[in-house]
């Protein structure tokens, strides 16, 4: 039988794989054959995740990606112990809501420092050579808040739209090292995120129906996400590089 996307013996670093997102692609990943290097800060969640991977030779690595200068130790010690690389997903990221009242230059910088610039610095110390494979594909996760806008989200919207537009630029640069690099969008999707909006408006509210109204096909799961990241992160992909791919329930199409 074939198999479309077969990550046999693919070693693949997946950033910010305690929870959501980032927790549920681990897992896919594992049961498509890959080798998983899990980070995050949480090393306790990394555990209960490392635990519920299919295969072997699975690792973590507990670490703050906000911490920008360590990042290049990071992915040193991770090469040196583990391998060379081949894939790399970044699901790492805050998702605050701040009003303009109290945004502030500080507030920016942290929210910039894990959603964006920690994926820049990681791409860049990744791409160096000795570090990766042949066929080396990279997948960020960026946001619908990237293209729409909404009340109190201006910060986060500006770190998900600066990632696609590096991707953008990333692309033609790594192209010579035969590296891909995509994002995708993500719109509402059934995580802490999406828990903390329903206790704040309450359940079948007039803003979740709102929602719901344009995105049609209804509130999405980690697992949609990670199917979409999957195919990215493999082989089948190797012709898709410098774009962001909604996967949004039909949020973007309105």
């Amino acid at each position: 039988m074939y198999n479309l996307v077969d990550l046999s013996g693919k070693r693949i670093l997946v950033a910010g794989a305690s929870s959501g997102i980032g927790r549920q692609t681990a897992i896919t990943l594992s049961k498509l054959g890959a080798e998983l290097i899990l980070v995050s800060r949480r090393e306790d969640e990394l555990n209960k995740v490392c635990f519920l991977l299919e295969g072997e030779r699975h690792s973590i690595y507990c670490f703050d990606l906000s911490q920008l200068e360590k990042i290049e130790l990071l992915v040193k010690t991770i090469v040196n112990e583990r391998g060379t690389l081949d894939g790399l997903v970044y699901s790492a990221g805050v998702s605050w809501e701040l009003p303009l009242r109290v945004d502030s230059p500080k507030k920016m910088k942290d929210a910039f420092d894990i959603n964006y610039f920690g994926f820049v610095e990681i791409v860049k110390c990744i791409s160096k050579k000795g570090r990766f494979n042949t066929g080396m594909r990279i997948v960020g996760i960026s946001s619908t808040a990237a293209f729409c806008g909404d009340a109190a989200l201006s910060t986060y919207s500006a770190t998900k739209a600066a990632m696609n537009g590096a991707v953008r630029c990333m692309s033609r640069e790594l192209s010579g090292k035969g590296i891909c690099v995509n994002t995708i969008a993500p719109a509402m999707t059934e995580t802490v995120m999406y828990d903390n909006y329903i206790n704040e408006v309450g359940e079948k509210s007039a803003s979740e129906c709102e929602l719901l109204k344009r995105q049609y096909l209804g509130i999405g799961k980690p697992q949609d996400m990670a199917n979409a990241i999957a195919f990215l992160i493999s082989p089948a992909a190797r012709f898709i590089t410098g774009i962001c791919l909604p996967v949004d329930g039909g949020y973007t199409s309105c």
